[in-house]
């Protein structure tokens, strides 16, 4: 657990300008849960609302933070938790761009058309959860930051994506304990090989569903790109569930969001059929307990195998 300097600190650092800076107003308990730096890189944030299958998204070509918390319960919902840091935003003097709530954003599509961090940094209600993107100055020296708030439960949680020159990036090693999630193809392929697995971010799946969304999926187009250039690879790709309802069930839902999922690669990517496995292991295998609603959304996932 982090004191209040400490929570303020962290994302003082990040929205301070010449002659001016701000706390932004997280409660004395919160806790950070990651950390990630890249230098220079690229990102799309959404700035708008869901319009028939497509998010508009601005492209921010730039130095890159990300920081989430996880805040303690207090039976507050989101938009009493965003209410601050957006007048914190504001009187620092940041202009709001676009902002709204769940299903006034596009509810599920929109939701996967923003970078979150992974679980367990951050948690995604679907169903409650508040999305505001901001700017500050002009152009070269512009800087933009997103702020996203869910929760679960009485729990709240907050990410900070800040976007602003290559020179304002900060020390690019991620803190102890919340290293950096590969995001392209050139670190998806050691992960794979030196811990025989790797979890696919951003499967766009609906609650109960195996029919995957339109994406982008990041991850899908890293796997393909390393199986490109690893053509004596293969793989398995294996669904997992949480453990709400029957074990047959589970396993049957599991196996066809790794079907699907294969199906993407082979038809989207061109990756060669018989390359890819792909099996269902519903609640057997959990990477942590299912007993809140953070473990239940970790649990749910669907992982690439290296065979060989």
């Amino acid at each position: 657990m982090r004191g209040p300097g400490a929570a303020c600190l962290a994302v003082l650092l990040l929205l301070s300008g010449p002659g001016q800076a701000q706390d932004l107003p997280l409660p004395e308990e919160a806790e950070q849960t990651a950390k990630v730096v890249r230098p220079a890189d690229t990102v799309h944030l959404p700035q708008g609302a869901l319009q028939g299958d497509t998010v508009p998204r601005l492209r921010l070509d730039g130095a890159i933070t990300s920081r989430a918390w996880r805040l303690p319960g207090r039976g507050q919902g989101t938009l009493e938790r965003m209410a601050p840091l957006r007048a914190a935003l504001e009187q620092g003097g940041w202009q709001v761009v676009f902002a709204c709530a769940a299903e006034g954003c596009g509810g599920f599509g929109f939701r996967f058309a923003v970078p979150v961090l992974p679980a367990p940094a951050m948690f995604v209600n679907l169903f409650d959860y508040r999305y505001l993107l901001a700017r500050r100055g002009a152009g070269e020296k512009a800087e933009h930051v997103m702020l996203f708030v869910s929760r679960a439960g009485e729990r709240g949680y907050v990410q900070l994506t800040h976007v602003g020159p290559a020179d304002m990036a900060e020390d690019g090693r991620p803190e102890a304990g919340n290293p950096a999630p590969p995001d392209t193809a050139d670190s998806l392929g050691p992960a794979l090989r030196e811990a025989g697995r790797f979890i696919l971010r951003g499967l766009d799946f609906a609650s109960g569903e195996a029919v995957l969304g339109p994406g982008p999926h990041a991850d899908l187009a890293a796997l393909a790109a390393f199986l490109g250039r690893t053509p004596e690879a293969r793989i398995a790709l294996v669904g997992h569930t949480d453990n709400v309802g029957a074990l047959d069930a589970n396993i049957a839902l599991s196996q066809a969001r790794a079907e699907a999922v294969r199906d993407r690669l082979v038809t989207k990517h061109g990756v060669t059929p018989a390359r890819i496995e792909a099996r269902g292991v519903g609640y057997l295998a959990p990477v942590t307990a299912n007993d809140t609603p953070e473990g239940r959304e970790t649990n749910r996932r669907v992982e690439a195998v290296l065979l060989q």
